[in-house]
C-alpha cells in the first residue's frame, strides 16, 4: 500500500496551499461571517477554484472531470482546513457528483456532471433529520402517486442547502426507521410547491439549511437509482465525504497546533518562553504524536477508497472517529495553552475551534464511527 502522493496529486496540494494562503486567509471567513453573506462563500473565489480544477478533480474524465483520486482531493481539503476557506466543493462535486455517478441514469449524469465539473451547478444532499447522524433512521416518506412521488418530512443541517439548484433528498419508501432497506433518492427543485428551505446560521459561519417537505410532488424522472435500494450508494458517497471531512479536520488541527507551538516559543513568563515549561512540552508532544497517527489513519482510508477495497468503510470510520476525537482534544488544548487570549473572538484560534466542532459532528462523530467500525468488524 502506497501512502505517498503521486506528482499530479502533490502539485494539486501545493497549488491549493499557495492559492488559499493568498486568496482565502482566515480573515476572509471572518469577513463572510461578519457581513452575514447571502451566499456564505465568495463567488469570485469559487470561480477561481473552478479554474484550478478542484471540482473536476472529483469527477470522471468522461464528463469533463480530471478523476485525480481521493488522495489528491483530500490534500485540497486539508489545505481548506488550514485557512478555513468556505466553498461548495463538498456539497456539489463530492457528494452531489458522487451520488449521480453511483445512482443516476445516463441522462441525469450527462445533464449534471459536466456542469458540476465546470462549477455551474449547485447541489446539496439532504440526509440527516436530527442532531445525530444516522442515515438508516430516515423517516421522511416517499409515497407513489401515479408517475410521481409525494414527499413528506424534514431534514436538518443540509450543507449549502439554501443556495442549491437541486436538493438530493433521502426518503423512505419502505421499511421502518432504522432499516437500511427501503430508501430512495430524489432530485428536488427547491421551488417545488410544498418545499420550504430555511437557512441556518452555523456557529462556524458556514452554510446549512433546514428543509421541510409537505406532500411535495416529485416526478419519477427525478428519482436516482432503484427504489428501496439507495442505501448502498448513499453510504459509499458519504464515506467519500467523511474522508474529505477527516482531511479538512487534519488541516484545522495541524494549523491550530502549529500556531500554538509558535505561541509557546514567543510568550514569555518569569523571564523565559513558556515553551520551556516541561508540562507544556509534554502536552504539545502528545498532540504531535496524535496528529501523526491521524495522518496515517487517513492515508490508509484514502488508499482503500481509491482502490475500491472492501476494507474502505471500516478504515474511513477509523479515520473519521480519530479526527473527530482529536479535534476536540487538540483544539481545547490549543485554546488552554494560549490562555485568556485564546477565548476571544478577535483571536483567530476561536474560528478553528468552532469549525472543528462542526466538522466533528458532520456525517458522524467519534461515537457514531466507533460503533460503525465495531459493527463492520463483526462485533
Amino acid at each position: 500500500m502506497s501512502l505517498l502522493l503521486n506528482d499530479e496529486q502533490r502539485m494539486l496540494r501545493e497549488s491549493a496551499r499557495e492559492f488559499l494562503s493568498a486568496r482565502s486567509p482566515v480573515s476572509a471567513l471572518r469577513a463572510l461571517r461578519d457581513r452575514r453573506d447571502a451566499l456564505g462563500y465568495d463567488d469570485a473565489l469559487w470561480r477561481e477554484v473552478v479554474d484550478l480544477g478542484w471540482p473536476a478533480a472529483a469527477l470522471p474524465e468522461a464528463y469533463g472531470g480530471l478523476e485525480i483520486g481521493l488522495k489528491g482531493l483530500a490534500a485540497v481539503f486539508e489545505q481548506i482546513g488550514r485557512t478555513l476557506a468556505a466553498t461548495p466543493l463538498l456539497s456539489g462535486a463530492v457528494l452531489g457528483g458522487g451520488l449521480l455517478q453511483r445512482a443516476g441514469n445516463d441522462k441525469q449524469r450527462q445533464h449534471w456532471l459536466p456542469r458540476l465539473a465546470a462549477g455551474g451547478a449547485r447541489l446539496a444532499l439532504a440526509v440527516d433529520e436530527s442532531p445525530r447522524h444516522d442515515p438508516s433512521r430516515t423517516a421522511t416518506t416517499a409515497v407513489p402517486d401515479g408517475s410521481c412521488w409525494r414527499l413528506h418530512g424534514s431534514k436538518a443541517f443540509v450543507l449549502d442547502g439554501h443556495v442549491a439548484e437541486r436538493l438530493i433528498v433521502v426518503a423512505r419508501c419502505g421499511g421502518a426507521p432504522g432499516d437500511t432497506a427501503g430508501l430512495a433518492l430524489f432530485l428536488v427543485d427547491p421551488a417545488t410547491p410544498g418545499v420550504a428551505v430555511e437557512r441556518t446560521w452555523m456557529v462556524d459561519g458556514r452554510n446549512a439549511a433546514m428543509l421541510r417537505l409537505h406532500d411535495a410532488r416529485i416526478d419519477d424522472d427525478d428519482r436516482l437509482g432503484v427504489v428501496g435500494e439507495a442505501f448502498g450508494a448513499l453510504d459509499a458517497v458519504l464515506d467519500t465525504g467523511r474522508a474529505c471531512l477527516a482531511a479538512e479536520l487534519l488541516g484545522v488541527i495541524t494549523e491550530a497546533f502549529e500556531r500554538t507551538v509558535s505561541y509557546l516559543k514567543e510568550r514569555v513568563q518569569f523571564g523565559v518562553p513558556i515553551g520551556s515549561f516541561q508540562a507544556l512540552q509534554h502536552r504539545a508532544a502528545r498532540l504531535f504524536v496524535e496528529i501523526q497517527l491521524l495522518e496515517s489513519s487517513l492515508a490508509g482510508a484514502l488508499e482503500a477508497l481509491d482502490g475500491r477495497s472492501d476494507a474502505a468503510p471500516a478504515l474511513v470510520s477509523l479515520a473519521k472517529a480519530r479526527a473527530s476525537d482529536l479535534s476536540e482534544t487538540a483544539l481545547n488544548e490549543s485554546v488552554q495553552m494560549h490562555g485568556g487570549i485564546g477565548v476571544t473572538d478577535e483571536f483567530d484560534l476561536g474560528l478553528f475551534l468552532k469549525r472543528g466542532r462542526v466538522l466533528q459532528q458532520t456525517f458522524g462523530d467519534g461515537a457514531f464511527h466507533r460503533d460503525r467500525y465495531a459493527r463492520l468488524k463483526g462485533f
